[in-house]
């Protein structure tokens, strides 16, 4: 079983969520390599003790395991099979993990690229957004052999609490699209609770705190929720991933033949908020699109 006395982690992308990761594994005690495309990013992990490499490869030929938390699947597909790929480089025997929301079909193309150079391939995307990652409270959705995901275990435990293992390589990634069809047309509901509220002169913090506690809760009733209101717009997940997200569910949908209607919605209305220029800001900010259609001010 892989803990921090037998094994060095090797984490590549350092953003919302990714820096907090790795803090919560450096605390845990184990050893941190990290790479990430800008490196004033780390600046803060490299004071804390993380090893800073310029590449990729550098990192994967020095970590036992290595996990990869990148923005697009062309990242990830840059990050595993390009020249510096990590595939190419990292140790016999070394695990890879994918922790990127990325396509069910380029998890099973990792596992088995992964199986034929001698490595151990995970995919685990993850749900949680920013507080989830500060706290080590993320769900973690994995696919892939069931020995791999008992040896990873600990690691997976530092992360976050909800952890399970769904089924074979790719099982993760299809998991995670299901969250986030969920969470697509919660979103619109949670917005147009808040300004039905508002609309109707009400307090709308008592109305969120009241509802909370009722059958409407949700995650992003109550934590995205008071973002809104309190137009706290800070990505704790940013709306151009969110798009990216629901464009690989809404495709791996229509592979299945299954129609999405609440998912195109959600899309559409997504998109039309990035070209607002909202692309980098939270997905709360999705109230500003429908205040706008409904001519209130926030």
């Amino acid at each position: 079983m892989i803990t921090a006395s037998t094994a060095s982690i090797g984490f590549i992308g350092l953003g919302v969520m990714g820096k907090s990761m790795v803090k919560n594994l450096m605390d845990a005690g184990y050893k941190l390599h990290v790479y990430t495309r800008t490196k004033s990013k780390a600046e803060e992990l490299l004071e804390l003790g993380a090893e800073w490499h310029d590449d990729s490869s550098s990192l994967a030929k020095a970590s036992d395991v290595i996990i990869t938390m990148v923005g697009y699947p062309a990242d990830v597909q840059k990050v595993y099979f390009g020249e510096q790929g990590i595939l190419n480089h990292a140790k016999k025997g070394a695990y890879v993990i994918d922790m990127t929301t990325s396509k069910p079909s380029l998890a099973i193309e990792v596992y088995e690229e992964a199986k034929k150079n001698g490595l151990i391939a995970l995919d685990a995307p993850v749900s949680g957004g920013d507080v989830g990652a500060k706290n080590g409270t993320l769900a973690i959705m994995a696919g892939g052999d069931k020995e791999a995901y008992h040896e990873i275990a600990p690691i997976f435990r530092v992360l976050g609490e909800r952890i399970t293992l769904l089924g074979p390589a790719g099982a993760g990634q299809h998991t995670k699209m299901a969250n986030q069809i969920a969470i697509a047309t919660n979103m619109i509901g949670v917005c147009e609770s808040i300004l039905y509220a508002r609309k109707a002169g009400l307090d709308a913090e008592e109305v969120l705190a009241t509802i909370s506690t009722g059958a409407a809760a949700s995650f992003s009733l109550s934590n995205l929720g008071k973002r809104m209101i309190e137009k706290d717009y800070e990505p704790g997940f940013y709306v151009k991933h969110f798009i990216k997200d629901m464009e690989i569910a809404l495709e791996s949908a229509h592979n299945m033949g299954l129609p999405a209607p609440g998912l195109e919605l959600a899309l559409k209305l997504y998109k039309d908020l990035a070209d607002m220029g909202e692309a980098d800001s939270g997905t709360q900010a999705l109230i500003k699109l429908l205040a706008h259609e409904a001519e209130m001010t926030l």
